[in-house]
């Protein structure tokens, strides 16, 4: 799920292109078959993405991601700041399909587009943002909610520009990474995504690169900001590095049937490959808490109670 900018060393295209050189066949995988469960006791035959389909090498292990976010036994934690999101849209640069998800990467050599606040102490420097999504919309997303999974998720990527001076020293180590995820929900159609859309053609077929420009991220973002789950985990693509705090947004956006249909046009296959393959169902399935503590800025029990005649 990382990536670098036209400046730092490209280490995540480099994970990516060693990872996913070799396609396979189908195989029969366990299936996240409905919204109302991350884990389904059900198969079906899908098509798997080459990176998952032999097992990968996890530094540490207690601390991976995605996870289930279970309400109850989230902690509320009144200390949790407001987010503070400056994004600078002219730091946008291009759009890359990696051959797992497509990436808006962000020129990162400044301050100029950051987020810090909420559960973070340190400024953070945008450098990309990509989707994971899934062949229906019955499922997608990598997080999920009291076992409800979202037809598609955001995450928006930020490295510690106060603690580390690259991009690659952040990924590899604690504190490195901030990512901000937001849930999609299929209803109207996003307006602030449809530029973004439009573009997504000129990326079809993996290791394509187009030129995009001016886009403000923050468009992406729910209206209600303050309002998120927080916890420690890890990357959710290779390296699978355990150096990132997760902001999870309780609120979130919603896209239309045919935004998320341009989504699944996308191919993980090449140009020059003979078989191409559909870009979906790309995410990583969950992993254990063991042991973590989710935060919450809110508490949702107490907004919830009836009140007091």
């Amino acid at each position: 799920m990382v990536t670098l900018t036209a400046v730092v060393a490209p280490l995540g295209r480099q994970i990516h292109k060693h990872l996913v050189k070799h396609a396979r066949t189908p195989r029969w995988i366990p299936a996240r078959a409905c919204n109302l469960s991350a884990c389904s006791s059900r198969l079906v035959l899908s098509q798997v993405h080459p990176m998952w389909q032999e097992p990968l090498a996890i530094p540490g292990g207690d601390r991976q991601s995605p996870i289930d976010i279970e309400v109850r036994k989230s902690v509320f934690n009144p200390h949790l700041r407001p987010l503070k999101v400056r994004y600078d849209p002219r730091t946008c640069q291009q759009i890359w399909n990696n051959g797992y998800s497509f990436l808006v990467e962000y020129d990162d050599t400044t301050d100029k587009s950051t987020v810090k606040g909420g559960p973070l102490e340190d400024q953070f420097r945008l450098c990309q943002f990509h989707f994971h999504w899934g062949e229906n919309n019955a499922w997608g997303s990598e997080h999920s909610v009291d076992h409800r999974l979202y037809p598609a998720e955001l995450h928006i990527v930020h490295w510690n520009a106060d603690k580390y001076s690259l991009f690659e020293e952040a990924v590899m180590e604690d504190n490195g990474l901030a990512v901000i995820g937001v849930f999609l929900k299929v209803g109207k159609r996003h307006e602030g995504l449809q530029k973004l859309v439009d573009a997504l053609p000129a990326v079809r077929h993996k290791e394509s690169v187009v030129e995009f420009n001016k886009f403000d991220p923050a468009c992406l973002l729910p209206e209600n900001i303050d309002d998120y789950w927080t916890y420690p985990g890890s990357l959710t693509t290779p390296p699978l590095t355990e150096a990132v705090t997760w902001i999870m947004m309780k609120q979130h956006i919603e896209v239309s049937h045919d935004q998320l249909a341009v989504f699944r046009s996308l191919l993980f296959s090449s140009a020059e490959e003979q078989e191409q393959r559909s870009m979906v169902n790309n995410f990583r399935v969950q992993q254990a808490l063991k042991g973590r503590t989710v935060q919450s800025s809110f508490s949702p029990f107490l907004r919830e109670a009836p009140p007091k005649e």
